[in-house]
């Protein structure tokens, strides 16, 4: 299988060091080439949102649209995984042999808040966000105009990224560690959940999550027992609302709340390498204590 990876970067990275022993891959991104090249993959320097520059593409399989925004605002997301989305779906299924399939990394963040209650795919969406707006937009985009075009297009739902580079461990050691869930999913289990898909998994959404969302209090108490440190100060949502120093965006970010269900994940046969944050911190862990010491 030919797969192209459009936007290989932290988990597209990932992806191809995983797809290559067995298939021929192409990461295509803006700058840092020798990256992919790193992975077996073939680097192609390339716009996502630039028809011209994916024409030059070979025809390929299946793809992947793992592009990433940089973490700008609305208006850039919008760029990319919209139109750029759809750039990509047209540039291929033009062609006399499109690919069969499409996977699109999505956020789980286009759940909304549910008040810590539990979320799975049949969960209507419901973005509290412009930019997580923008994310269901092209969920659509993903599935029924990929389908318009003939393409089967599938969306994984990635809940918050760690792993190497990622772990930010700082960030809960020192504190304070305001009140909440986190749904977390370890880098090489969202890209290998990617891979999965790729094998012909029929789901169109699907949430790729560990099996424990963690309150923040008790994860940041098990890190700093796992790191032999101190416990952090810990605060409420009011709390921290009530310092006056949040944008309104990430004031709905405190206040968005729900716990994701990874149920379907695992009845399509997907098994996790790191199926908690237990297992998946464990590395970072013996590198913080051994440094510390």
């Amino acid at each position: 299988m030919r797969v192209a990876i459009l936007g290989c970067g932290y988990v597209g990275l990932e992806l191809a060091r995983q797809l290559t022993p067995d298939h021929e891959v192409i990461g295509v991104r803006r700058s840092t080439l020798d990256a992919v090249r790193e992975t077996g993959a073939r680097a192609v320097e390339a716009d996502v949102t630039d028809a011209d520059a994916l024409a030059e593409l070979p025809d390929v399989d299946a793809l992947v649209f793992a592009a990433s925004s940089g973490g700008r605002g609305a208006e850039a997301a919008r760029e990319v995984y919209v139109e750029g989305l759809e750039t990509a779906i047209d540039a291929f299924a033009d062609r006399e042999s499109p690919p069969d399939q499409l996977v699109y990394t999505s956020s789980t963040g286009v759940y909304g808040d549910h008040d810590g209650d539990w979320v799975d795919e049949s969960t209507p969406i419901e973005p509290t966000t412009e930019k997580t707006a923008v994310l269901a937009e092209a969920e659509r985009i993903a599935t029924e105009y990929a389908a318009e075009r003939g393409i089967d297009g599938t969306v994984a739902r990635f809940a918050g990224l760690y792993g190497p580079d990622r772990y930010r461990l700082d960030r809960y050691l020192e504190g304070p560690v305001t009140a909440g869930y986190l749904n977390m999913v370890h880098r090489d289990d969202a890209a290998g959940a990617v891979a999965h898909l790729l094998a012909g998994v029929e789901p169109s959404v699907v949430n790729v999550v560990d099996d424990e969302p963690a309150s923040k209090h008790a994860f940041a108490d098990w890190l700093a027992d796992a790191c032999d440190v101190s416990r952090p100060e810990k605060r409420t949502k009011q709390e921290r609302l009530d310092a006056g120093d949040l944008s309104e965006p990430a004031q709905r970010r405190i206040l968005t709340s729900k716990r994701v269900s990874n149920d379907l994940l695992h009845e399509v046969g997907y098994e996790l390498t790191y199926p908690t944050y237990r297992e998946g911190y464990a590395t970072a862990v013996e590198a913080y204590r051994q440094e510390s010491t």
